[in-house]
């Protein structure tokens, strides 16, 4: 099926006004974006925790008493512990090939890469699986979730990947581009949420135009604010409904250092809406924020799909009760500390208490 067209909240349509000097005409006849709201937060935080030795091997045998969370680096009492692995809660997987941000004589590699996988041990993949393109008329998602590997290749192979309007040579290429894409995030995040368990969604890309720093024009306050409210929304979409981010750059090692680590600047977390940015809002910020994985170094895409697939075979489920907090849109920084030298634990790395509270009226 392919999605329907959802909408994004108001700064799509900001960003036209406020980081170029006029708008598409085509954008100009879209209708006006309603603003997305999460569902409210539950009390307790739940978080799917990951923990690999330094060299990536999955780490399986830890209990308990391995584990500090800090949140604002104080220690918080753990109310639920439970090791997990595909077996106890099957992991959905979507895998979805971006055409809008992928040079066109690139695509039809990383479809091939992608068949390659899938036919992996005679097509058994471990997850249900299925397998999503975007291109610049939104996220085209034909085929059900499978474990048939094979069924899944045949009817990749025979779908329709056409020529994009848009293009490197067009000076609104970028804002073009990073507006299907937040527009995906949305169509993908309401469709994940809908799922039970837990979903990865492994995005073949070489990332979202980031529009951040000072080549660009400011931002105005009203276009900080709205990028601060989807800021805060996928922060809690994607928490409360068990969805971890993964980008796989396709360029490998033939980007420059400089493009592939610029998005590093921006994973920290935004604690007030005018310190938000447009590259805020980047699936490679948005993976590493999630516990998943921003991989740019190796474009054998193959293998960097199974290796992003390892994080669903075992886990860590792991819960707290949060500080009180009587301040709207509050950022919190969350820290998972290992008793064990030499591992690393990935996980969310912060919630917002009292979302939206604050601009209800707005």
């Amino acid at each position: 099926m392919t999605f329907s067209k959802l909408t994004c909240p108001l700064f799509a349509s900001l960003l036209f006004v406020s980081v170029l000097p006029v708008a598409l005409p085509v954008a100009a006849q879209q209708p006006p974006p309603a603003v997305s709201t999460p569902a409210p937060p539950s009390q307790q935080i739940k978080l799917d925790v990951v923990v690999d030795t330094k060299s990536g091997e999955p780490v399986t045998n830890l209990g308990r008493q391995d584990f500090t969370i800090l949140v604002n680096k104080s220690p918080r009492p753990m109310t639920s512990f439970r090791a997990l692995t595909s077996h106890d809660e099957p992991v959905k997987v979507i895998i979805l090939i971006d055409a809008v941000n992928t040079p066109y004589e690139l695509v039809a590699a990383v479809r091939n890469a992608t068949e390659s996988f899938l036919k992996r041990n005679g097509g058994a993949l471990s997850n249900p699986t299925a397998i999503a393109v975007l291109t610049e008329s939104g996220v085209d998602f034909q085929n059900a979730f499978s474990t048939n590997g094979m069924a899944l290749s045949d009817d990749l192979e025979h779908r329709l990947i056409g020529l994009r309007l848009i293009t490197q040579a067009s000076q609104f290429s970028d804002s073009d581009r990073l507006k299907i894409c937040i527009d995906a995030l949305h169509q993908l995040a309401v469709f994940a949420s809908s799922l039970p368990s837990r979903k990865i969604i492994l995005w073949i890309s070489p990332g979202f135009p980031l529009i951040s720093g000072p080549a660009y024009a400011s931002l105005t306050p009203k276009a900080e604010r709205e990028i601060f409210r989807d800021v805060n929304y996928f922060s809690g979409v994607l928490r409360q409904n068990k969805i971890t981010m993964y980008d796989i750059d396709p360029f490998g090692t033939s980007q420059s250092m400089f493009s592939e680590n610029y998005y590093q600047n921006f994973v920290k977390g935004v604690a007030r809406f005018e310190d938000a940015q447009l590259a805020d809002l980047s699936v490679q910020v948005l993976s590493a924020q999630t516990g998943g994985l921003a991989l740019v170094s190796d474009n054998d895409i193959p293998e960097q799909i199974a290796k992003c697939l390892l994080d669903a075979d075992s886990w860590y489920e792991i819960s707290f009760d949060p500080p009180p907090s009587d301040k709207p849109n509050e950022y919190h920084r969350i820290e998972i500390k290992l008793a064990q030298p030499g591992l690393v634990a990935r996980t969310r790395n912060g919630y917002y208490s009292n979302p939206f509270a604050a601009d209800a009226a707005h």
